[in-house]
């Protein structure tokens, strides 16, 4: 008879051929759900499916792709992330920037009209 904690889903059946030729039944813990991305909720390719304490053996590059938003987002939503981030940066940029030259433009016209009234 199996022990209680192992008739629960907790578990997996795993069977096992002993040297004897007996075949018996070993019990593991089963495999969490693959990693999801944080946008699409699409499963992140490169990141392993297993037990914390297997993840904790591997190296760090072993455990997430080597780039921005790894292990967080898939590269469709890294994408999408760095876009809108660029689009954010050039739209704060260009504020100040037409300002700036508009308090020029504004100068220099008002020269212009001053010495062309002197003349």
């Amino acid at each position: 008879m199996p022990a209680g904690k192992h008739k629960s889903g907790r578990y997996r059946k795993v069977f096992v051929k002993t040297p004897g030729g007996k075949t018996t039944i070993h019990y593991r813990e089963r495999k969490p759900s693959a990693s999801k991305c944080a946008i699409f909720g699409t499963k992140l390719s490169g990141v392993p499916r297993e037990r914390p304490a297997k993840l904790g053996k591997l190296s760090k590059s072993a455990r997430r792709p080597e780039r921005p938003y790894g292990g967080v987002l898939s590269s469709r939503g890294m994408r999408v992330v760095i876009r809108e981030q660029a689009r954010m940066e050039y739209e704060t940029s260009n504020v100040e920037g037409p300002e700036a030259t508009e308090v020029i433009d504004v100068e220099a016209t008002e020269s212009e009209a001053t010495q062309g009234g002197e003349q």
